[in-house]
């Protein structure tokens, strides 16, 4: 195995499971980081682990990322090298009534990383950002190299908080850093907390579902394994310092540090009331629909511009959302025993 293990924050979670599970079935070695806390189901972090160990060369600690002493013993010790930052704390609606754990996770969680990358100068960090960085913004499809200063949610102030925080780590002892803004990530294995989780197990419940911005919301679902592609891509691909414009200006995608943010997205927007009918055809029952207002905080269109990635990667999220959803009401009967 001639390439280093690869250190994977939040492997009991959706995206670093994912994730986890693609680099070692291709042979490569992952040391996995979870606190397997209870914001959702641990029972469902806890499946997914249990499918990472059966790997020989998976290797999985137990830790809060916000306890200092344990993530320096972990960067102390450990044998890996990349890292894929997955682990924080998620949710818009979440972060109204729970601020301070956005604090904890988010912010303090993400300073020990940086840390530990410090130290160990680690070769590549990859870390999790989000779509919801793009806040008020307006224009479509959302861009790299638009400004992103005016978050609505407090989740999205501390992910923009965590660009910001490894650009200037960067800058100061050189970190290569990649920030990965992912737009609405989908498939089996979800999140119990996202809309398609919600919606099937309504569904399949009998429960009514609320929809959004009176069912009119509009969302750039991104297939997991697209995602995991897309990232598993990167992982040895530091990015490069670059130049500022001709003007002396510099590109809020890119520094003179090495440091790169990319959108990972679908490129396509897709009104979530769609998602309803694909979930009804997949588990032949009519859902019952509630049409309620936009929820602060909640923003009534994403979509990615992802003209960067597929030029650097040479790869571009397509899995259409008609195999995506089918695929994910496939593994929601297998786990639910429905």
């Amino acid at each position: 195995m001639s390439q280093h293990p690869v250190l994977v924050t939040g492997a009991a979670g959706f995206i670093g499971f994912a994730l986890a599970r693609r680099l070692l079935e291709g042979g490569r070695a992952v040391v996995g980081v979870d606190s397997v806390n209870d914001y959702y189901d641990p029972a469902l972090k806890e499946a997914r682990l249990a499918l990472l160990r059966q790997f020989p060369h998976f290797t999985f600690h137990k830790l809060d990322l916000a306890d200092r002493k344990p993530v320096e013993a972990l960067f102390r010790d450990g044998d890996f090298g990349p890292v894929v930052h997955l682990a924080a704390q998620a949710g818009v609606r979440y972060s109204l009534q729970n601020p301070h754990a956005y604090l904890d996770a988010n912010l303090a969680g993400f300073l020990n990383i940086l840390e530990g990358c410090r130290h160990r100068r680690t070769a590549h960090l990859v870390f999790a950002s989000s779509s919801s960085v793009y806040g008020a913004n307006t224009r479509l499809p959302f861009s790299v190299h638009d400004n992103v200063d005016h978050p609505i949610s407090l989740y999205a102030a501390t992910k923009k908080a965590n660009e910001l925080m490894a650009h200037a780590y960067s800058h100061l002892y050189g970190l290569p850093a990649t920030g990965l803004r992912f737009f609405t990530v989908y498939g089996p294995w979800g999140r119990p907390d996202m809309a398609m989780f919600i919606f099937a197990s309504a569904i399949a419940e009998g429960r009514p579902i609320r929809l959004f911005n009176y069912g009119r919301a509009r969302r750039d679902f991104t297939y997991v394994d697209d995602v995991v592609e897309t990232v598993e891509r990167l992982i040895d691909k530091a990015p490069a310092r670059a130049g500022t414009t001709p003007r002396g200006e510099l590109d809020p995608a890119t520094s003179t540090a090495p440091w790169r943010i990319y959108n990972i997205g679908n490129n396509h927007s897709i009104e979530i009331s769609r998602i309803v009918e694909l979930l009804e055809r997949e588990f032949g029952c009519k859902a019952k629909t509630e049409l309620v207002p936009m929820q602060p905080g909640d923003v009534p269109e994403t979509c990615a511009d992802i003209d960067d990635l597929m030029r650097d990667v040479g790869f571009r999220p397509s899995t259409p959302i008609e195999d995506g959803v089918r695929n994910f009401a496939a593994w929601y009967r297998e786990y639910h025993r429905r």
